[in-house]
């Protein structure tokens, strides 16, 4: 109902995807009953619900099965085919990439530090897989992590705490 989708389309299309991400059966349960892997199969199938033009996907397959996983891009590829959808997606993957992405960012610290083809990142560098392209552009140390949102909110309601003591 948010993004207008006609009823009969939005029953038609919940059917499918549902189907598409192998939950139509588990339709009558409760979202809690579900296993982390069928959560986010079924978040996938919401985010696709009313075929956006653009879709945002931040690392959507982490913790898919590869047959899952496989099935989900195939999907992705035919709705860019058939309806013009543009897919930005977050991957640590790199064979993915590869084999998914037309273009690729490299991100760095924040910045873009290369773009283009998968292929023209890997000539660029001269190495044979993205992976290696990847390491070129951006080092081999291993990367100092920072916390998420939620660390650092605890974090100043530390120091708040600690500087009303």
């Amino acid at each position: 109902m948010l993004y207008d989708v006609p009823r009969s389309l939005r029953r038609e299309r919940t059917e499918q995807l549902l189907k598409f991400v192998e939950l139509w059966d588990r339709k009558d349960s409760l979202v809690k009953e579900f296993s982390g892997g069928m959560k986010r199969r079924l978040e996938i199938a919401r985010g696709l619900l009313h075929h956006p033009k653009i879709i945002f996907l931040d690392e959507p397959t982490l913790g898919l099965d590869p047959q899952t996983r496989n099935h989900m891009w195939s999907y992705l590829k035919e709705l860019n085919k058939t309806e013009g959808t543009t897919v930005f997606f977050t991957t640590h993957y790199m064979e993915e990439a590869d084999r998914i992405a037309e273009r690729i960012a490299v991100i760095d610290h924040g910045k873009i530090v290369a773009m283009g083809a998968p292929d023209e990142l890997k000539k660029q560098t001269g190495k044979d897989s993205l992976e290696d392209a990847f390491l070129a552009f951006t080092g081999k140390t291993i990367r100092e992590e920072s916390g998420g949102t939620i660390d650092r909110m605890r974090n100043m309601g530390r120091m708040w705490r600690g500087g009303k003591r």
